[in-house]
């Protein structure tokens, strides 16, 4: 049986880069959303930044290539300037895996940043310690079992992303076949051993996560219990 090993590289690639981004990304979100003080305000940004987790994975897409493709204003700009064409491209299939995966390191974060002991930061702020240097040396160590369990979570949304990048990146092999994709082609091709295969690496590595997430999950729990 002769099968092809891009989509592995392809996915590996696409989400390895995306999470890259999204996980300083979401960190900084969280904490800018938790910064706002007025509700309302609040509450409509969060809107905004947990929409792509609600939203459906090819509406999603359809925006982004509304927005990156070669005869839109931005898509063209880019590779009339830069040279840099986004859709039906790498580039496209691991901006798809940022905005898919993007919400759940944002709402991971910003659980994780309110779950520490307001107590603390009371404290610090009464030593004089500005709001930065608590946010990097109280808020973000204390929190950092729930910031790497949204890691892991956000990895797993990227590498199994379909909709949104089909719509972006599209479907071609060798270049922006991704695993979730070339499950369905091999599906719809009527290779089931090819499928087999893709199936089973996708399954192994979404049981990884969940292990992973429990094991960050319990040293968070113990870090309550102890607090």
């Amino acid at each position: 049986m002769s099968v092809d090993l891009s989509p592995i590289l392809i996915s590996i690639k696409a989400a390895g880069l995306s999470i890259i981004f999204t996980f300083f990304l979401g960190i900084l979100a969280a904490r800018g959303v938790m910064a706002i003080r007025r509700e309302k305000v609040k509450a409509v940004v969060d809107a905004l930044l947990t929409l792509p987790l609600v939203l459906p994975p090819t509406v999603a897409g359809f925006f982004l290539l509304y927005i990156f493709g070669v005869r839109r204003p931005i898509g063209a700009f880019l590779v009339e300037f830069f040279g840099w064409r986004i859709a039906f491209s790498l580039s496209a299939a691991v901006l798809a895996a940022m905005v898919m995966s993007f919400p759940l390191m944002y709402r991971s974060a910003r659980g994780a940043f309110e779950q520490v002991d307001q107590n603390l930061l009371y404290a610090a702020r009464t030593m004089g310690m500005k709001e930065n240097r608590i946010f990097w040396r109280i808020i973000l160590p204390l929190a950092a079992p729930g910031v790497a369990a949204g890691g892991v979570l956000a990895f797993a949304r990227g590498l199994g992303e379909f909709g949104a990048t089909a719509m972006i990146a599209g479907n071609i092999a060798g270049k922006t076949r991704t695993l979730p994709l070339a499950v369905y082609s091999e599906v719809a091709g009527g290779n089931m051993d090819a499928a087999y295969l893709y199936v089973g690496i996708l399954v192994a590595v979404c049981f990884l996560v969940v292990i992973t997430m429990n094991y960050f999950t319990v040293k968070q729990n113990r870090y309550k219990r102890s607090a």
